[in-house]
């Protein structure tokens, strides 16, 4: 039976106190005039894509020509040990993103190593997890991408999806890239695969693949960004994919969205956008866009301003897919903020956060999976059911699960297993692939005492083998 109310309490006026209070928060674009390099530069040059491409950061010199005595002296020589001791992506950070790090002060030296955006696109060694800097089972290709090509950079995972990988090239480079593997540069740790066809080619092989697998019906179009391939080339690819009946759900996968909303905002890229929006709707072909945010910080009104000009050119949907960093987003409060500044501020949906993949030298930013089923847990209520994002552990072999997902789940040493309900390119026609039970891997600084002893006796066991 329902309690009664005392009679002392008014609901509408004593409403209880929650764990996330919120208040809306205009989206502000900081002043980049804070910085000692741009003093003098003006609103037409920053709005311009091609001012922000001459003027990304690529080193700890250019960086310092940014923020001169901003930083101290610790700091580059931190950055430039990380960059020569354990960076898997080379140093590439569009005036934008470095715009957004400490956005409501004058940086300083501890602002600069405190800020979340800092953290994942400028790490630095001392971020680094010393003990355990890559879990003993992180690959490059964590995911395994590279196995399932069916043609060169097109990897067929998913029963009716594809991944196509039209370049390797970025406007930025972040450090926890899944594809850290293929994209961008060589690194002193990692010699990075190429693509070794011609692109004409390349994008003909997609092309023939999909008209000869009719049941291919969604197609991730990506890279590296699609942002850095001249828009006349993305234009072809996408008006030919679009001629191929069976496609009926085309996503264009692009950070700088937000890292480099000048680029969407380029008159010549609107127009095509819209000449390519009008040919999907008209075949009854779902176009949307697919960025990937990480902070509420870097959600400003030139990243609104990016997402509306692509709703109006005609695309059906602007989604956000951020990774849980430690250090970045993993509490509920900062998770919120970003959900309602993309979703209430920028027209963009909240719809993945994917846990950080393992790949080496990540150990300090990934969570274990029960870190994500407590978040997961503490977002539920508070946004639009449509605009909840699904957190989700992109398990090798298997594919996206949502974390809540596991069949078994080993907490002392952090081993969760999961299983599939089809078979990739790498199963073929394997009867026990679905039977088959498939390991995903904490980071062994999260486990009890017990487990991280235990994983210390297996690297020696390894060691001595």
């Amino acid at each position: 039976m329902p309690q009664p109310i005392p009679a002392d309490t008014n609901p509408a006026v004593d409403a209880p106190t929650q764990p996330y209070e919120y208040r809306r928060r205009p989206l502000s674009e900081p002043d980049w005039t804070r910085f000692p390099g741009w003093r003098d530069v003006t609103r037409a040059q920053w709005e311009s894509a091609q001012w922000q491409r001459a003027h990304c950061v690529k080193s700890a010199t250019q960086l310092r020509t940014v923020l001169g005595d901003l930083a101290d002296d610790g700091f580059y020589t931190d950055l430039t040990t990380d960059q020569a001791r354990h960076a898997t992506m080379s140093m590439l950070v569009t005036p934008q993103m470095i715009n957004t790090m400490v956005p409501d002060a004058t940086p300083d030296t501890d602002g600069l190593r405190a800020d979340p955006i800092r953290r994942y696109m400028l790490p630095l060694a001392s971020d680094r997890h010393h003990a355990w800097p890559s879990h003993p089972y992180a690959v490059r290709d964590s995911l395994h991408e590279h196995d399932m090509w069916v043609a060169e950079g097109l990897t067929h995972r998913y029963p009716t999806k594809v991944l196509a990988e039209l370049l390797a090239t970025c406007p930025q480079y972040c450090g926890h890239c899944t594809r850290m593997d293929l994209v961008g540069n060589s690194t002193p740790t990692v010699d990075k695969l190429r693509l070794a066809g011609r692109p004409t080619d390349r994008f003909d092989a997609h092309l023939d693949y999909l008209r000869a697998h009719p049941g291919v019906r969604d197609v991730v179009v990506s890279g590296g960004d699609v942002a850095n391939l001249p828009w006349r080339h993305l234009e072809n690819y996408l008006e030919r994919l679009l001629e191929i009946d069976s496609v009926r759900d085309v996503r264009l996968a692009t950070k700088a969205l937000m890292g480099l909303p000048q680029h969407w905002l380029q008159p010549d890229v609107v127009a095509g956008l819209e000449r390519v929006a009008r040919t999907a709707a008209r075949r009854g072909v779902n176009l949307a866009i697919h960025t990937h945010v990480n902070h509420a910080q870097s959600v400003t009104p030139l990243v609104a301003r990016a997402a509306q000009t692509a709703l109006d050119a005609g695309v059906r949907d602007v989604r956000n897919q951020g990774v849980l960093m430690r250090g970045v987003n993993t509490d509920a409060n900062a998770l919120l903020d970003l959900c309602f500044a993309l979703q209430g501020e920028a027209g963009i949906l909240p719809y993945y956060f994917y846990l950080c993949d393992m790949i080496p030298n990540a150990e300090h930013w990934r969570v274990p999976v029960w870190a994500a089923q407590q978040l997961q847990h503490d977002i539920m209520g508070y946004l639009p059911g449509y605009a909840t994002p699904r957190i989700v552990c992109d398990v090798p072999f298997v594919g996206k699960r949502w974390v809540h997902m596991p069949t078994e789940y080993d907490r002392e040493h952090g081993i969760s297993y999961w299983t599939k309900n089809y078979r990739t390119s790498l199963d073929g026609s394997e009867d026990t692939a679905l039977d088959r039970r498939y390991a995903y891997y904490d980071p062994i600084d999260t486990l009890p005492d017990s487990g991280q002893k235990w994983w210390r006796k297996q690297r020696g066991a390894a060691a001595v083998d």
